[in-house]
């Protein structure tokens, strides 16, 4: 075995969420991206399977062509550890704009400030400030 790569699946909105994540958090990336064409399965120029970096770690995605019932899960989360304060409350208001909070931004008593969001494209992210 390799590796272990994360897998994200979208409905049609994999590029923009990659585009945001990237944006959001530096030292990103989309590695590698391949669309669907005319007359193909998916809806054309929705992506097929796409590869993306978030500081140095890889994630996969797609778009799929199947509605499925179910999407993500708050049980499934991208947990970041923030450095600043500036930082974790940089990351809490772009993550949770337009999406959900789980647990607003707040000392707890396992954590200076921390903060459970999902974000726009339905997925969880707790923030970590130790």
């Amino acid at each position: 075995m390799e590796k272990i790569t994360p897998f994200l699946m979208f409905e049609g909105k994999a590029e923009d969420a990659m585009n945001f994540y990237i944006s959001v958090i530096e030292d990103s990336e989309i590695t590698s991206i391949s669309r669907y064409g005319a007359n193909e399965a998916g809806e054309e120029g929705s992506v097929v399977q796409a590869t993306f970096t978030l500081k140095g770690r890889e994630y996969m995605c797609i778009d799929s062509n199947v509605k499925h019932n179910f999407t993500f899960t708050p049980s499934f989360s991208l947990f970041i550890t923030a450095d600043t304060e500036e930082e974790i409350e940089r990351l809490y208001k772009l993550l949770s704009e337009d999406g959900a909070v789980l647990m607003p931004l707040a000392d707890y008593s396992f954590s200076r400030k921390f903060c459970w969001v999902v974000d726009k494209f339905g997925v969880a992210w707790q923030i970590n400030l130790p």
